[in-house]
């Protein structure tokens, strides 16, 4: 038997292979399936299921490519009712696998079909539970992702509760439990870099497994402080739920090089979004103008969900040479799959052809704290709120990056703008966004807030009106 993780990390997720014999399954794959079926042939096993925890709304599942392409059957629990066939696991239904069973638990709660799946080994022992996202490492799923359901959050949060106290807890400590997601997704708001644990881990340290719990107790924690999900969610679940287009045709539409022509002529439909996935440091230098910037050095395929928002949207790109087709396929695994090309020769053929070109101000950390330590200042901060109620600087605006394109009417830049977030990344998103509604005369903050935090503030303040924003860094 063989169990492997294939964790992704910009999307801080977690699919799996499982080997026995000469039969094999994936759980939760990724959008792009080739790697499970090389996978399989280099093993010389057959893929027999392709089990799905729930519907996803954080990334477009695989499973319809994988089972098209390798006829394996989809397998889903309860109530999942989708347009493309499956088979619908009754409660505890046990399906072999070569020398292994696995069991389907449903544990709904997360969303009303979550199911979870206790594989074990060829001696009967339960070894591992694929939890997906009813059990986190560190935290629990998020109730209110449901693609459609006649119950409120909080009915879903209490029948979560229920789900792990009559389903998952019972089961040994041994167990080990492979989740669907680790730190920096946004299906939950407390997980643990760690991608595995056990069962018994959990039960000593997963706040919402804590013993004598109450359901309120329970259900009120899990909503504390529970941030809106991304725009993309509800488009993801119901691509996950309908079905979408083939992998394949989608990478052929979008890895597509466009010369300065035809690149103009999509530039004239203002519905276009022009999106710059180059680091961060290059689009500083130079830019199109107009175009947003979500680097593929990030956490890119989130952030073009959580800012573009509309995976109906027609994008074109501007790539680092040789990154075009992990830009599509990363866009795609969002459901952005209306990717129409990008530019042959990048930014500097746009140039070289006579086109005008931006460049972005900035200004080194250590800079801006000497501006800091004698002026009173205009200052954006788009970090998160749990990191800006964390530490900040006294008087600095918070719009968290997710949330600025609706929010961006707030933004007052009648003087220069100094933008940061903790490294870097974010501001420049975050400037590029506010360029495009109109706003002009903001200055990146290049290393960002880490930096910030590095210097000693409180030994270097002459102001003494500055003595409060020194001692909130």
């Amino acid at each position: 038997m063989k169990i492997e993780q294939i964790y992704t990390s910009c999307l801080s997720q977690g699919s799996y292979y499982i080997v026995s014999e000469k039969e094999a399954v994936i759980i939760d794959p990724l959008r792009e399936t080739q790697q499970y079926i090389d996978k399989a042939k280099k093993d010389g096993v057959k893929i027999k299921y392709v089990f799905e925890t729930h519907f996803h709304a954080d990334f477009v599942s695989g499973h319809i490519d994988l089972a098209r392409n390798t006829g394996a059957e989809i397998i889903f629990g309860p109530n999942a009712q989708t347009d493309y066939p499956v088979h619908n696991a009754k409660d505890s239904e046990i399906f072999n696998v070569g020398k292994i069973k696995i069991k389907a638990i449903h544990t709904p709660g997360h969303t009303p079909e979550s199911t979870c799946y206790l594989l074990s080994d060829e001696n009967g022992k339960n070894k591992a539970i694929f939890t997906g996202d009813t059990l986190f490492i560190g935290d629990v799923g998020r109730p209110d992702l449901a693609t459609s359901s006649n119950v409120t959050t909080d009915d879903l949060a209490g029948i979560l509760f229920d789900s792990l106290r009559n389903k998952i807890l019972p089961l040994d400590d041994d167990i080990i439990v492979y989740p669907a997601h680790g730190a920096g997704s946004s299906c939950g708001k407390n997980l643990s870099k760690e991608t595995f644990s056990t069962l018994g881990i959990q039960k000593k340290t997963n706040y919402a497994l804590r013993e004598n719990m109450s359901k309120q107790e329970f259900i009120s924690e899990l909503l504390d402080g529970m941030p809106t999900p991304p725009r993309y969610f509800k488009e993801n679940a119901m691509m996950n739920k309908q079905g979408y287009n083939s992998f394949d045709d989608v990478i052929q539409q979008g890895d597509r090089a466009l010369d300065i022509n035809e690149f103009k002529n999509f530039l004239l439909n203002p519905d276009i979004i022009l999106l710059d996935v180059r680091h961060q440091k290059d689009f500083i230098k130079k830019h199109i103008p107009n175009s947003i910037f979500i680097g593929l050095n990030g956490s890119f395929a989130p952030w073009v969900g959580s800012i573009i928002g509309d995976t109906k949207k027609k994008i074109i790109l501007i790539t680092p040479k040789g990154k075009e087709n992990e830009a599509v396929t990363r866009l795609s695994r969002v459901g952005f799959d209306n990717c129409l090309g990008y530019l042959k020769g990048g930014v500097e053929n746009w140039e070289k052809d006579g086109n005008s070109i931006s460049s972005l101000e900035t200004i080194k950390s250590k800079n801006f704290i000497d501006i800091l330590k004698l002026n009173k200042i205009n200052i954006l901060d788009v970090r998160k709120e749990s990191e800006y109620s964390t530490k900040h600087i006294e008087g600095a605006t918070n719009i968290p990056l997710r949330l600025l394109s609706s929010r961006f009417q707030e933004v007052k830049v009648d003087e220069n703008l100094y933008v940061h977030c903790a490294g870097g990344y974010r501001s420049v998103i975050a400037i590029s966004i506010l360029r495009k509604k109109g706003y002009s005369g903001m200055i990146n903050i290049t290393e960002g807030f880490n930096e910030i935090l590095k210097s000693d503030l409180n030994e270097n303040c002459y102001n003494s009106s500055l003595e409060a924003s020194c001692n909130n860094i």
